[in-house]
């Protein structure tokens, strides 16, 4: 008897244990969800509110299923709440709107953690190895928060060279849009001296097509453009003197 009774009680430990370390698992989620509301919220436009939001509710759907497996009820239902609340996040069509379930999702999700931390409070004898895994969590926030300031440093960077290179590609193509103007003035000019009863035609051609050419493309595409009026006006002069 005494034998069944040790083996239950030893069951039970094993299984509160197993818990615990099920409901540890969603830390990490649960870190990652919060740290993605909180810069959805700090955002300061409809896109990235939107991104962030979507990352956020990723990660709390990933806490959820480890929370309502472990029995965290508690916390489970504020990850369910917080994760409701961004789903909505992508339909809305203002960023004001958007915002407001953010703001509200990102108070919940501080509530997800404290419940986590207290479902799995550990005893005395493992609080050094609790303290360490606290300091791996918030190294592994810190390391996330750096993680997307880098994409936004990145997306940032990204984009001036995108702008660069369109000013670049505007002043060639202003260039020898002016050099063509230049050039059609004074091929007419000889006809006319020359008693040539013909004139260049207009060179037509859509400039914002050649913006999505590289500057290379839009070099070649203006000789092309230079030759064939060069031919067109040794032509008409040709034409002129038989």
């Amino acid at each position: 008897m005494k034998k069944n009774y040790l083996f239950f009680l030893l069951s039970l430990v094993f299984l509160y244990s197993n818990s615990q370390n099920k409901c540890e698992d969603a830390h990490s989620d649960v870190i990652y969800a919060y740290s993605h509301v909180k810069s959805a919220y700090d955002s300061n436009n409809i896109s990235h509110l939107k991104d962030y939001s979507y990352r956020s509710t990723d990660a709390f759907n990933r806490a959820k299923k480890i929370l309502n497996d472990c029995g965290c009820e508690t916390s489970y239902n504020y990850a369910f709440d917080a994760s409701e609340l961004l789903s909505k996040v992508e339909n809305t069509k203002t960023f004001e709107d958007g915002r407001f379930y953010v703001k509200r999702a990102r108070d919940i999700a501080k509530k997800v953690i404290n419940e986590l931390e207290i479902c799995t409070k550990l005893t005395q004898e493992d609080e050094s190895l609790a303290e360490l895994e606290n300091d791996r969590l918030k190294l592994q926030q810190q390391q996330i928060e750096l993680s997307l300031k880098e994409e936004k440093i990145k997306q940032k960077l990204a984009e001036k060279e995108a702008a660069e290179l369109r000013l670049k590609k505007e002043q060639l193509i202003i260039k020898n849009d002016m050099v063509l103007t230049s050039n059609l003035k004074n091929f007419n000019a000889i006809l006319n001296v020359c008693d040539c009863d013909i004139e260049m035609p207009e060179i037509n051609y859509e400039k914002e097509a050649l913006l999505s050419k590289d500057l290379k493309e839009i070099k070649k595409e203006y000789l092309i453009i230079f030759k064939n009026m060069t031919s067109n006006y040794l032509d008409k002069l040709n034409a002129c003197n038989d």
